[in-house]
């Protein structure tokens, strides 16, 4: 199984957010689910091949769309342009290749949101705790040992 596999077709899953399906919506949602963690430029450079005419603003518009709608997750890695994926069912983290930039998914550390409680909460309600392990990959590890 795919990553694609794992998500609804684009027509399904954004009228099931409750919003209006368009070509350019229904490719930006297909390029997310062949590139995850992608930023909206590189969902830019997929959708246009195959939506001539789409701009960048549409892609912005369409990736905000989908976020506010909770069908995509925005993440913001430090020091990276903000990067969008499908998956927001869950509470999982990011593994980040300090070299490279790869990115992976990790599940949460121990399964149910948020997953890690602060010292002290200060009275707010947690909902979602978001981590980011930073390392080298085993491409990188590979790379610098040759």
């Amino acid at each position: 199984m795919t990553i694609a596999d794992s998500h609804p077709e684009a027509e399904t899953a954004i009228r099931g957010a409750g919003l209006r399906v368009t070509e350019s919506r229904r490719a930006v949602y297909e390029a997310l689910r062949e590139h995850p963690h992608a930023s909206a430029e590189d969902v830019f450079a997929q959708v246009v091949p195959t939506v001539p005419g789409t701009s960048l603003q549409s892609v912005y518009n369409a990736l905000n769309d989908f976020v506010g709608a909770g069908l995509v997750r925005r993440i913001e890695p430090a020091g990276r342009a903000g990067l969008f994926e499908l998956r927001v069912a869950d509470n999982h983290h990011h593994i980040v290749c300090r070299s490279c930039g790869a990115i992976e998914d990790v599940d949460c550390v121990h399964g149910e949101a948020p997953c890690l409680q602060p010292s002290d909460a200060h009275g707010f309600a947690l909902e979602v705790a978001e981590v980011t392990f930073w390392g080298v990959c085993p491409a990188c590890s590979t790379d610098a040992v040759a």
